[in-house]
C-alpha cells in the first residue's frame, strides 16, 4: 500500500498530529498547547470547542508537510475526561471535565458508604473515584444540561469521532468504555444497574465499537476526502500497544501530566489484590485482550508546577540541571498528591506535602525531590504489579515527555533496581494509535515486525546510588503516610 496514516493525539496538555509512512517513520507532525482551565480548587476543565479547532490545524499543517494521501486515521486520547454535546447544532453544553478534577469527590464516597465498591469494581475492575467518567457525567446532568433527546455524551475520542465523521457516528472502543466505570467487562458492554444508579441515560451514550478495524468514515471537508477510521485507544493503551506488550510479563510507564503504569495480563481479567485497576488494553473484532493499570494522577504535572505555582524554573527542561547541581535532596522530600493520590492508595482526600525543609533547602533540592518522587510513585506501583503477577519486574519501558530528562530516567533505574528502556520516538501514544490503524487496514500487516523495527534510544542501567535512593524510598513513604487524608 502507498500513503501515510494520521494519527491524532488528543492530549491532556496538547492536540498532535503525526503522519507516519510505509516503514513506519514519522514523515510529518504537528502540535498545538491546550490550555488547562480551573473554575475553582480541584476542578479541571477544556474547552471542547478548542480541542476541535487544534485538532483541524494539526492535521492542516501535517498535510501541507507532506503529499502523501492519509490511507487511515489513528485517534488515541485522554481517557476519562468527558462532555455533553447538542446533535442539532454541534455544540458542547459547557467545557469537558478533564479526568483530573475532584468535583464529585463527594458522591464517590456516598457511593462507597451505600455499599456498591465490591459491586462496581467486581463488574467494572475499577475502583470508585471522581477520576473516571460515570459520576462527571451524572454531575454534567445533574448541574448542566439534564437529558433531551439529541443530548450525547462521550470521552473525547467520541467527540472527535463525532466531529470527524460530520455528525454520522457516535462511537467508542473497549479500551476508552473500559474507562468509564459504566463498561462491564464481562459482558463488554454499558452496564444497566450503574446506569441506573448514576441516572445517566443509556442513549447518550456512543456505541462500544473494536479497537482496531474499520469503525467510520471522516467527512470528505475535514481531509478534502474521506479516509477510514480504523484505530481508537486510549492513550495508555496505545502506549502499550506501540511497544509491543501485548502478552503477559510486559511493562510499560508513560509519564506525562500523570504516569500510567500497565501490564498485559493476555485475554481474561486479571483482579488485582493490591489497588490497581483491572482494565482493557486493546480489542478487534475476534479478542479482547486486558491488562492491571497502576494510574499516578501528578508526575510531569509536578514539573508544571515548579514552573507555574512555584515559579522556581523557566521551563520544565531546566529542572533536569537544576536537580543536577545538587547531590541529593538534602533530606526533603514531596509527596505529589495535587490531585489526590491514585495508585495503590486511592486517597481523594490526600495533599500534597514538601517535607524535610531546613534552612540549607534550595531550588536544587526542592527541584530534586520532585523528580525522585515521580520515580518513588513508580516504584510504588511496580512492587504492586509484582505482587499481583506473582514476577518481579525484569525490564521497564518508558515513553512520554518526561523521559526526556535523564536524571530522572536514572533515578527511576536506581530506585527500581531494573534496566530501563526508552525508545527513539518517545510520542508512543500517537505511534501506537498509527499501528493500530495501519494493522486495521492492512497498511502493515506484521504487528511484531512492526514494533520489532522501532529503534530505542537508551537503556538506563542501575547505578551506584540505587541502594541509597531505595532507602530514600522508604523514608518518602513515611511522608505518603503523613499526607494522607488531609482532607476529611
Amino acid at each position: 500500500m502507498s500513503g501515510a496514516i494520521l494519527a491524532l493525539d488528543l492530549g491532556t496538555t496538547g492536540i498532535r498530529a503525526l503522519l507516519f509512512d510505509l516503514s513506519g517513520a514519522v514523515a510529518a507532525g504537528a502540535y498545538r498547547e491546550l490550555a488547562q482551565i480551573y473554575p475553582q480548587p480541584g476542578w479541571v476543565e477544556h474547552d471542547p470547542q478548542i480541542i476541535w479547532q487544534l485538532t483541524c490545524e494539526v492535521v492542516a499543517e501535517v498535510q501541507a508537510q507532506s503529499a502523501a494521501r492519509i490511507a487511515a486515521v489513528g485517534l488515541t486520547n485522554q481517557r476519562e475526561t468527558c462532555l455533553l454535546w447538542d446533535t442539532a447544532t454541534g455544540t458542547p453544553h459547557g467545557n469537558a471535565i478533564v479526568w483530573q478534577d475532584r468535583r464529585t469527590a463527594a458522591l464517590c464516597q456516598k457511593l462507597r458508604a451505600e455499599g456498591w465498591e465490591a459491586p462496581i469494581q467486581q463488574r467494572t475492575g475499577l475502583v470508585i473515584d471522581a477520576y473516571f467518567s460515570a459520576t462527571k457525567l451524572a454531575w454534567l446532568l445533574a448541574h448542566r444540561q439534564p437529558y433531551y433527546p439529541g443530548l450525547k455524551a462521550g470521552t473525547i475520542d467520541s467527540w472527535i469521532i463525532w466531529k470527524l465523521t460530520g455528525g454520522r457516528v457516535h462511537a467508542t472502543d473497549t479500551s476508552n468504555a473500559s474507562r468509564t466505570m459504566l463498561f462491564n467487562l464481562h459482558t463488554r458492554d454499558w452496564d444497566p444497574e450503574l446506569l441506573e444508579l448514576l441516572a445517566i441515560p443509556a442513549e447518550i451514550l456512543p456505541a462500544i465499537k473494536p479497537s482496531l478495524g474499520v469503525l467510520a468514515e471522516t467527512d470528505a471537508r475535514i481531509l478534502r476526502y474521506s479516509a477510514p477510521i480504523a484505530g481508537i485507544l486510549g492513550d495508555q493503551q496505545a502506549a502499550l500497544f506501540a511497544h509491543g506488550c501485548d502478552r503477559p510479563g510486559l511493562v510499560k510507564c508513560t509519564y506525562g501530566t500523570g504516569s500510567f503504569l500497565v501490564a498485559h495480563t493476555g485475554d481474561q481479567p486479571v483482579r488485582s489484590r493490591h489497588q490497581l485497576l483491572t482494565t482493557v488494553a486493546w480489542s478487534d473484532r475476534t479478542a479482547t485482550g486486558y491488562a492491571l493499570e497502576g494510574a499516578l494522577f501528578t508526575t510531569g504535572a509536578s514539573v508544571q508546577w515548579l514552573r507555574d505555582g512555584l515559579g522556581l524554573i523557566e521551563t520544565a527542561e531546566e529542572s533536569e540541571a537544576l536537580a543536577a547541581g545538587v547531590p541529593d535532596s538534602g533530606g526533603v522530600y514531596f509527596v505529589p498528591a495535587l490531585s489526590g493520590l491514585g495508585a495503590p492508595h486511592w486517597d481523594m482526600g490526600a495533599r500534597g506535602l514538601l517535607i524535610g525543609l531546613t534552612r540549607g533547602s534550595g531550588r536544587g533540592q526542592i527541584a530534586r525531590a520532585v523528580l525522585e518522587a515521580i520515580a518513588f510513585q513508580t516504584r510504588e506501583v511496580t512492587d504492586a504489579l509484582a505482587a499481583d503477577m506473582g514476577t518481579p519486574l525484569a525490564r521497564l519501558k518508558v515513553d512520554g515527555g518526561a523521559v526526556r530528562n535523564n536524571l530522572l530516567m536514572q533515578l527511576q533505574a536506581d530506585v527500581l533496581g531494573v534496566p530501563v528502556e526508552r525508545p527513539q520516538l518517545i510520542d508512543t501514544t500517537a505511534q501506537g494509535a498509527a499501528f493500530a490503524a495501519g494493522l486495521g487496514i492492512g497498511f502493515w500487516r506484521d504487528y511484531a515486525e512492526l514494533v520489532a523495527a522501532r529503534p530505542l534510544d537508551h537503556v538506563f542501567k542501575p547505578g551506584e546510588r540505587q541502594l541509597a535512593l531505595q532507602a530514600h524510598y522508604a523514608v518518602w513513604q513515611r511522608a505518603v503516610e503523613r499526607a494522607r487524608a488531609w482532607v476529611r
